[in-house]
């Protein structure tokens, strides 16, 4: 038996709303990626918000990192106080997937980043974000969606020559949004490879790399709606054999 990629999936913390532990603060990562994961011949394992110092040695474990959705990243992480829409924060997450990114970029292992994900890469490597999508002086679509998460919102337009598109095979393609931070700044290490027809970022890469890709949307929740989904985890797959 061929023995399958382990792809770890970063994790968040959730607390309970109700129940006999109102309050108990739960590990977890929505099921829809796990299901990505598993469903393209990969074997998901989460990975727990962790001091910054085991980082190094998770990754070892691992054959791919996706960083899943989730809070807002500090606006401390680029130079900037938090402003009134800014939403809630997890800093010891940032830390952590900051620490997850730098041994997942030194081992080489695909590196997928999705919504909050993408904005942490995206921070990482010295780029920065707007706070709130309204801080944004452009004509701007609605990006944080009121449909279900499998209803696909609105379009972005591929390059060309990117790993996104290699993986799609079209130039452009309709998928859902739910974010209401945008990408502000992008540092030259990282290539724009998808925009929305407002400009705002909607996916990025290294090319330098065989996989390592940011993307703004949420593939996850659209496996079972938009078949070109899967195919961006079938490939993280296959480049982690």
């Amino acid at each position: 038996m061929t023995k399958k990629p382990i792809i770890g999936i970063s994790g968040s913390i959730i607390k309970d709303q109700g129940g006999i532990f109102p309050g108990y603060r739960r590990a977890y990562v929505n099921n829809d990626y796990i299901r990505a994961v598993n469903n393209t011949g990969g074997i998901a394992l989460i990975l727990p918000t962790s001091p910054a110092e085991t980082a190094k040695q998770i990754i070892d474990a691992v054959d791919g990192l996706i960083l899943s959705g989730g809070q807002d990243v500090s606006p401390f992480n680029y130079g900037e106080e938090i402003q009134q829409k800014c939403g809630a924060i997890f800093p010891e997450r940032d830390e952590f997937e900051f620490a997850l990114l730098e041994a997942a970029e030194e081992k080489k292992i695909p590196v997928l980043g999705i919504c909050r994900g993408a904005q942490i890469i995206n921070v990482y490597r010295g780029g920065s974000l707007y706070q709130d999508i309204s801080y944004r002086d452009e004509h701007t679509l609605r990006h944080f969606q009121l449909q279900g998460p499998s209803v696909p919102t609105h379009k972005i337009k591929i390059t060309g020559s990117s790993l996104l598109n290699r993986i799609i095979q079209k130039d452009s393609v309709i998928v859902n949004s739910f974010h209401h931070q945008l990408v502000k700044s992008v540092p030259a290490s990282l290539q724009i490879t998808g925009t929305t027809s407002d400009g705002v970022v909607e996916a990025f890469e290294d090319s330098n790399f065989e996989f390592f890709l940011g993307v703004q949307f949420h593939p996850e929740m659209l496996i079972d709606s938009v078949e070109s989904a899967n195919k961006v985890f079938q490939r993280m797959v296959e480049a982690a054999k």
